[in-house]
């Protein structure tokens, strides 16, 4: 068998390497020159987010592609971009900040022409972004994975190869947001597409992140509800309907005992239940025709 970068020459295909960035030139000084010589034969991709340092400046000296964007449109809207101007076979999409090893790549590309469709960078508890991130991280994957019925060993990873088709199907599903890891995970779990997941080493970030608690912790709540709606949303509602049909039978047995009625509180619990049973049925017909193929 053929391995990573030989096996993409071999066959002639090109490699596009995409990297979101917004004020990473620090990051990218180092990372640039260490890319190149990692994977000489790839088209490296510089999606400038409205940079305000000379990111730009920085590509043209280093001979590589920059997008730029005149203002922030979200990580997500960067790996759109650079998806589309890509014209690789197999995209490698990494961070800017000096997190993702230029090494690793090679890796991700082995375990690619394995048969897989998807190869993600799982990082260990010590390349957490913190213990808060990392106590997240690994909700996010318990939950995926439940959802999916795969381990899903990093779902937010932004280390990543995949196939340019496969992956360009569900551009329209990416948010311009900070979740694009998460939509295409699921997304490609969806449609039976085959996702691995090779185990890295993240380094430091260089430079400051652009995480923030609070905001953070409204998208965590956003990115479970997320999880579920892109897989099997019944999943998540039967569950809850279950939940509140027993709450709602609980308390009317409850109140038919002690007070001999049938209570507003008990035709509320099990109206919620229904509904919520309904709203799961709809979402599952929704996500059915967001992944059919007309061929």
């Amino acid at each position: 068998m053929i391995h990573g970068a030989s096996a993409l020459r071999k066959e002639g295909s090109l490699l596009s390497i995409i990297l979101p960035a917004k004020n990473e030139a620090a990051a990218l000084a180092a990372l640039l020159p260490a890319l190149r010589a990692a994977q000489p034969d790839a088209e490296i991709i510089i999606v400038d987010d409205g940079s305000t340092d000379d990111t730009r400046a920085l590509c043209a000296r280093h001979d590589v592609i920059c997008l730029s964007s005149p203002y922030s449109m979200g990580n997500g809207a960067a790996i759109k971009r650079g998806a589309r101007a890509a014209k690789g076979d197999v995209l490698v999409f990494m961070d800017a900040d000096g997190q993702h090893h230029p090494v690793d790549i090679a890796r991700l590309l082995t375990k690619l022409e394995e048969g897989y469709d998807m190869v993600v960078g799982a990082r260990a508890w010590a390349g957490q972004a913190g213990v808060g991130r990392g106590v997240a991280n690994t909700i996010y994957n318990k939950l995926a994975s439940w959802m999916t019925g795969f381990n899903v060993a990093d779902l937010t990873s932004g280390f990543r190869a995949a196939r340019a088709d496969k992956f360009r199907e569900f551009l329209h599903l990416l948010p311009n947001g900070f979740s694009y890891p998460t939509t295409s995970t699921m997304a490609f779990f969806r449609s039976a597409y085959a996702v691995a997941y090779v185990p890295i080493h993240a380094a430091q970030r260089v430079g400051k992140s652009h995480i923030r608690p609070v905001r953070d912790g409204v998208r965590f709540l956003l990115i479970i509800f997320k999880i579920a709606t892109l897989y099997s949303p019944l999943k998540l509602f039967v569950p809850a309907g279950a939940f509140f049909f027993l709450l709602g039978l609980g308390y009317y047995c409850y109140t038919f005992v002690t007070l001999h009625r049938f209570s507003n509180m008990s035709a509320l619990l099990l109206s919620a239940a229904v509904i919520i049973f309904l709203i799961g049925l709809i979402s599952e017909q929704i996500t059915s025709l967001t992944y059919r193929h007309d061929d």
